[in-house]
């Protein structure tokens, strides 16, 4: 080796010790190392540091792969079902009662009994309520003891002309005796007409003071409780008690209106004819399960509105219709015509129009706007917007992003097998 210090080199050699070393082993304190020394021994263990970092961090970066891409995701797509299909329009409408009456009493008196619950259906000759009848019953025999009377007065008429007659024969009597016991006869018959007149009124307000539903239907709350006073007349001339009201069920109609347009095709596609079948769906979910017969259209349009009153007849024999309730009615307005039909669940709604996502040729998924109608043996008919060629995702359509591809699976759009 070769010691260099400053300009001079001096042989040293391996087995003589350093001057360190002898220091060390004379037990005397080595010198310090020179600072420029220190200062170069620093800096590279600062360099080893940093390159073994480096190196580090070069490997970890190197050993790092991007995740590969997803594959396009799996949706079912067919082409729209075609099948002749009637045009229907839609209508909103309200049911109304065949017949409605005020129960209102006909003669007056104490009310004693209400013989219904509030809201219950009643059958008719039901006794809904009873007022006191004991006036009634006393005018009723007095209109009997009256009529009594006037029968005996007849037999004695009858007598006194007999004898008026033979006393005439025998020309003991004058032809103005038998006149007179003539007219007191006719009088007596007369007076027997009156007492079974007043007969027959007496029965009538007796059966007055129990009223009964005049037919069966569904009877709104009591207006008047048992210990009131009532007002009744039977011609109506003066002031009545309300008691109830009672509608009719069943049958039951369905009111409402049509446009003029509208009126327009539907007579054109019904010639002459004053009655068509009308579909009901009662809880807006587009199940028309209920069928009714349309059998009434007004005479004229209203000139304010430009519609036309029309109304349908419904059978109610369960009960379940009540009047004032709405409904929507599907109506054939026109023949049947080709049209276009999707799954319900392809068609995603927005507040101003309705979208489904149909498969290009390129294999992305696209937006088509579309006009939509009523629903047809569970599918929704197509009414533009949409080609009888265009690939429509029926499953999957919330996999499915506009522009972004997707793996198109062929599948088959079944109806019911209901019409």
């Amino acid at each position: 080796m070769w010691h260099a210090e400053r300009d001079t080199m001096t042989h040293i050699s391996p087995d003589r010790p350093l001057p360190s070393e002898r220091a060390i082993s004379d037990g005397r304190t080595a010198p310090a190392p020179p600072r420029a020394f220190r200062r170069t021994g620093i800096a590279i263990a600062g360099l080893l540091i940093a390159a073994a970092g480096g190196g580090l961090l070069w490997q970890t970066q190197k050993g790092q792969v991007a995740p590969p891409a997803p594959p396009p995701p799996h949706v079912t797509v067919s082409r729209p079902l075609q099948q002749s299909v009637a045009v229907n329009t839609s209508f909103l409408g309200q049911f109304s009662a065949v017949d409605t009456v005020e129960l209102r009493a006909q003669v007056g008196g104490i009310l004693t009994s209400i013989n219904f619950s509030d809201g219950q259906t009643v059958r008719k000759g039901d006794v809904l309520f009873t007022i006191d009848p004991r006036p009634y019953q006393v005018r009723l025999q007095e209109a009997v003891a009256q009529l009594q009377t006037s029968l005996a007065k007849k037999a004695l008429t009858g007598a006194e002309l007999w004898r008026a007659q033979q006393l005439k024969r025998s020309d003991y009597g004058s032809a103005e005796t038998v006149d007179q016991r003539m007219a007191d006869e006719q009088s007596a018959d007369a007076a027997i007409n009156t007492a079974r007149a007043a007969i027959t009124d007496a029965q009538l307000d007796l059966e007055y003071a129990r009223i009964t539903a005049p037919f069966t239907g569904r009877i709104g709350a009591h207006q008047v409780s048992v210990g009131n006073l009532v007002s009744g007349s039977r011609g109506g001339v003066s002031q009545t008690t309300l008691l109830a009201t009672l509608v009719s069920l069943d049958p039951i109609y369905l009111d409402f209106d049509m446009s003029e347009a509208e009126f327009i095709a539907f007579q054109h596609d019904h010639p002459g004819a004053t009655k068509a079948q009308v579909m009901i769906s009662l809880d807006g979910d587009g199940n028309f399960s209920r069928s009714g017969t349309l059998d009434f259209v007004d005479n004229e349009v209203n000139r304010a509105s430009g519609t036309i009153h029309v109304r349908a007849t419904v059978p109610n024999p369960d009960l379940v219709l009540t009047p004032g309730e709405f409904a929507r009615l599907r109506l054939s307005i026109a023949k049947p015509a080709p049209a276009l039909l999707v799954p319900a669940a392809a068609i995603v709604p927005d507040q101003s129009q309705n979208t489904v996502m149909v498969v290009g040729a390129d294999g992305k998924a696209a937006p088509r706007i579309v006009e939509t109608g009523e629903l047809y043996r569970g599918l929704r008919i197509v009414r533009s917007g949409l080609g009888a060629q265009d690939r429509v995702i029926i499953d999957g359509i919330m996999l499915a992003r506009p522009g972004s591809k997707v793996t198109p699976v062929d599948g088959v759009i079944k109806p019911d097998s209901g019409a």
